[in-house]
């Protein structure tokens, strides 16, 4: 449809997108810095996934039910931890865990929430393109008319604060090329 002002997708919202947030150079960059880590296939209970994750700073275990603190996160993704905290106003300590992720073609990330300790989660899609996928917690309003689909552009940064992570699930659909993303967590403050 040929419209005089562009329409903006729906979202969520606490949901905020950033297109083009890193640069092609930054981009190679965090390619590198991924394609070094080592990655181990993710375990959700009990079932394999397909995609790869390395997980630094606080761990939550879906088994147990329970928050530790993990591996420290390495200093090398420094420069991008500040420059998303810095764009999001807050200080790069509060991310208190650092996800790296690897996408086979065809991987997906089922419905959920992240996990409850969890408060802002920041994600930058590096690689590739993916399709973000919203419905409400609330299982009476989740009609196909409910269901928001985003484009998530690779280089990309998205943030889920607020009602996008307290009242929607979210999923990724399949993956069409092989993508990298890297996830930021801050914890909640009770």
């Amino acid at each position: 449809m040929n419209t005089l002002f562009p329409i903006e997708p729906r979202t969520p919202k606490g949901f905020l997108y950033f297109e083009n947030f890193i640069s092609e150079e930054e981009e190679m960059h965090l390619i590198d810095l991924i394609t070094n880590t080592e990655l181990h296939t993710f375990i959700f209970q009990g079932f394999e996934a397909k995609r790869k994750v390395a997980s630094f700073g606080y761990d939550w275990s879906f088994e147990r039910k329970t928050l530790s603190k993990g591996k420290e996160i390495p200093n090398q993704f420094d420069p991008i931890i500040n420059k998303v905290a810095a764009h999001l106003s807050i200080k790069a300590n509060e991310f208190a865990e650092l996800l790296v992720l690897a996408y086979p073609v065809g991987a997906v990330i089922n419905w959920h929430r992240d996990a409850p300790p969890f408060d802002l989660i920041a994600g930058l899609s590096i690689l590739s393109d993916c399709t973000f996928r919203f419905r409400p917690v609330d299982k009476e309003k989740q009609t196909r008319a409910n269901n928001i689909s985003i484009p998530v552009k690779r280089r990309s940064l998205y943030v889920m604060q607020g009602p996008s992570r307290s009242e929607w699930q979210h999923s990724i659909a399949p993956v069409k090329h092989e993508r990298y993303s890297i996830t930021l967590r801050t914890l909640t403050k009770y």
